[in-house]
């Protein structure tokens, strides 16, 4: 009877425990997510996303769930993660899902933190990330076109969107997992206006498994050209939800209103100042939409680090990015809690849903300090060449089948005077030398490709090393070969000489590296270039940022990890290594710099230098004592833009034009200065004139010391960044011009403007605008 009474009662507990089991899977089987004509329904209940993206690529995987856990003591209920397809399918047809590649693990993750998540899969990611997240083996095909309907491309993101399927589409909320949303593509209004092209991609993600919503999204002005009505649109924006919400209206108008990206900071770029972003106006704006029930993604709620050869760049002009990605995000780089975090943690702290609480904020991480590192062995590039490629004139790195890192270009030059020798184009930045002594450099940024060559009584050796800083990531220019670009010519002023029978050296480097030997270290490194190797000793396994500043660029590993680029022009002068990729006691630091150093040294600081640039000031769109040249009488149309951040739009009788100038007359609050965000140009049909060829010839004021205040930024396709007219040293007072040439002649009717979204400073009134099919004098 005993026995039989145990057994009974052990089979009951059985039984039930298998019920609650089954109940359990039963709800989650029966979860769901939908869209509903005012808000999301979450099991049937409305739901507001408060999301935040980090993208796991840019977290070490032993530090995901402390990101996690800080997202939610934030606040969010939500993260927002790309794919990138580049970090994934590194070779055609070869897919890792394994290690810091294991999306469907970060998943998981969040939903054992109590996150749901918000699927990016691409196949174009952007988000400042190497060639938008496009494999660089797409571009071996000298046909490609991305993100259109070629077909090589269309295949190779299919088979792709199906391998992302086998991994993420069980994860699924209807299936039991956490993903609410699937994106189809991304900002693709940014660049085109093939909906028939985002459909297709929409039905690869069919075939691979996703049934829960989809959704596309772009700016307030790019909506107009992607969005579908079967597939839910969300826009993106860092200031003005009300103006943003508006556009998006306009396109859709019924669904929630959900924000994908809101900016609470910005990206940097190599040469430009460190970008912050107003805490104050980041609960203002985040407090309107909370107040207006829509949903919103915070871009980046953490930034992280672009590890590796993974960082991009944004053109015209070229600017490529640096590998912090801290962004100014409420959490930071090294994934501690700032002003900003606890400010919004504050505020979405009152929005919570029933029964929901905020968990305590994760113990902020320390950062060590690390005595000098000494190196003793080094490795010179030139005597660690690879085989070479011969040809009889200039291969890209991609028909070298070469994915990162540099080329070194060889030939013969000929006896003969002083001469001037010109490239086409060199992506991104390269070092030349005669006979193994360097002569000068040549940068992409600045977009000067001669440089003089001294008269030579013999033959010489030219040697042209190439290094790729970064392929683009966003607009019409992303098809971004890396190396020399057409025919390099020797120009004496009376004869050019094409040269050939070249020499190209494949120099691997990043997650993959040429294999070098190395030597001891005896002082200066012939040529320059090199591997530098040091050992060092750890006793805590602590965060810490190697001190960069006596070092010129390369890259930088740590026990044979990546940590990524360095420039010391700045404004990052430190690199991110993270403690969980040291070792208790020995650990090996490798350094490749382009130009070598004869004391080279490291330490490692417990705080980061973000936002320190050395390069000398850029002198700008404006020649030493150059002034506009036009009279105001030739203006070809005068007016008042209204007190507003609204886009401000103006038509005036057809004109046929290359050369365009812009005007300021005065300021609203009667300040000396002129800023502006955006400025596109229309044709008779109210269509975009094309930027992608948009050069500025001239601007009579940038800030470019205490801010981004470039010019060039009124047509970067970026609503944060501007053209600011100086304040820090001086403040010229008005008129300020600036004088634009559009690559060729087109028939102008309208002018659109989006004046500065942060503040009001600057915001244009009264203007003149001129116009020539000619240069305009002077310039």
């Amino acid at each position: 009877m005993y026995r039989y009474r145990r057994f009974g009662r052990g089979l009951m507990l059985v039984c039930v425990s298998l019920l609650l089991q089954y109940g359990a899977a039963a709800q989650n089987d029966q979860a769901s997510f939908a869209i509903g004509d005012t808000r999301f329904l979450l099991n049937n209940q409305p739901f507001v996303i408060r999301c935040g993206e980090m993208h796991y690529t840019r977290i070490p995987r032993d530090y995901w769930r402390h990101r996690l856990k800080m997202a939610k003591a934030m606040g969010l209920n939500t993260v927002c993660a790309y794919l990138f397809w580049n970090f994934t399918e590194r070779e055609p047809g070869q897919f890792n899902w394994t290690g810091q590649a294991d999306a469907a693990e970060f998943c998981r993750m969040a939903q054992q933190e109590g996150l749901y998540v918000i699927l990016r899969p691409g196949p174009y990611s952007c988000a400042e990330w190497e060639f938008g997240g496009f494999p660089w083996w797409l571009l071996k095909d000298k046909t490609m076109r991305v993100r259109t309907q070629h077909p090589q491309y269309l295949e190779a993101c299919k088979r792709y969107l199906l391998e992302v399927g086998k991994q993420l589409a069980p994860l699924q909320i209807n299936k039991g997992g956490n993903i609410l949303m699937v994106q189809v593509e991304n900002e693709y209004g940014s660049f085109g206006s093939d909906r028939e092209y985002i459909g297709l991609i929409r039905d690869y993600l069919k075939e691979a498994g996703f049934t829960v919503p989809f959704f596309t999204c772009d700016g307030p002005v790019q909506l107009k050209n992607d969005v579908r009505t079967d597939i839910f649109a969300a826009v993106n924006f860092g200031g003005n939800p009300e103006s943003g919400f508006k556009a998006l209206r306009e396109v859709q108008a019924q669904g929630p209103l959900m924000c994908a990206e809101y900016y609470p900071g910005w990206f940097d770029s190599w040469g430009r100042p460190h970008h912050t972003g107003s805490s104050q106006r980041v609960i203002d704006e985040l407090k309107w939409m909370l107040d207006h029930n829509a949903s919103f993604s915070i871009y980046m709620a953490h930034g992280g680090t672009t590890f590796s050869t993974y960082s991009g760049a944004n053109a015209p002009p070229y600017l490529p990015q640096t590998s912090s990605y801290d962004y100014d995000a409420p959490i930071n780089e090294a994934g501690n809690p700032t002003a900003k975090f606890y400010a919004i943690r504050e505020l979405l702290g009152k929005y919570l849903q029933p029964g929901e609480t905020l968990p305590d904020v994760p113990q902020a991480a320390t950062a060590q300090s690390l005595a000098p590192m000494h190196f003793t062995a080094v490795a010179p590039l030139w005597k660690n060449l690879p085989d070479p490629v011969a040809s009889d004139t200039v291969l890209f790195m991609e028909d070298l089948n070469q994915g990162y890192g540099a080329v070194l270009y060889q030939t013969s030059m000929p006896a003969g005077g002083a001469a001037t020798l010109q490239f086409a184009d060199i992506h991104d930045y390269a070092q030349v030398y005669l006979n193994n002594q360097q002569i000068g450099t040549l940068d992409r940024r600045k977009g000067n490709f001669n440089i003089s060559i001294p008269a030579r009584s013999k033959t010489v050796l030219l040697q042209v090393l190439v290094e790729a800083t970064g392929r683009v990531n966003y607009g019409h220019l992303m098809h971004d070969r890396k190396g020399i670009h057409g025919p390099v010519v020797l120009n004496n002023g009376t004869t050019r000489k094409e040269l050939g029978k070249w020499k190209q050296y494949p120099i691997r480097l990043g997650d993959v590296n040429i294999p070098v030997k190395y030597e001891p270290f005896a002082g200066q490194v012939p040529g320059g270039a090199g591997f530098y190797k040091a050992t060092f000793r750890v006793n805590e396994l602590k965060d810490t940022y190697l001190d960069l500043r006596k070092w010129n660029k390369g890259l930088v590993w740590i026990n044979g990890i990546c940590l990524g680029r360095y420039w010391n022009i700045g404004p990052t002068q430190t690199m991110y290594l993270p403690g969980c990729w040291l070792k208790k006691g020995i650990n090996e630091v490798v350094v490749f710099d382009l130009q070598g150093t004869p004391k080279p040294e490291l330490r490692g600081l417990d705080q980061p230098i973000l936002d320190s640039v050395t390069e000398k000031r850029a002198a700008g769109h404006k020649k030493a004592a150059q002034k506009w040249m036009v009279p105001a009488a030739q203006a070809y149309h005068t007016g008042s833009f209204e007190d507003s951040k609204e886009w401000q739009t103006v038509r005036f009788k057809p004109i046929i034009a290359r050369y365009f100038c812009l005007e300021a007359l005065t300021e609203f609050k009667n300040q000396p200065y002129t800023s502006a965000a955006e400025l596109q140009l229309m044709d008779t049909e109210g269509k975009e004139i094309p930027r992608s060829a948009w050069k500025v010839l001239y601007a009579d004021s940038e800030e470019l010391s205490g801010d981004d205040g470039n010019a060039a930024n009124l047509f970067d396709l970026q609503f944060t960044s501007i053209w600011h007219t100086e304040w820090q040293d001086r403040s010229p007072k008005h008129p300020h011009q600036v004088v634009i040439d559009l690559g060729k002649a087109y028939k102008i009717a309208g002018l659109k403007l989006l004046p500065r979204q942060d503040n009001p400073n600057g915001r244009i009134r009264d203007y003149r605008l001129y116009f020539s099919a000619t240069p305009f004098k002077g310039l």
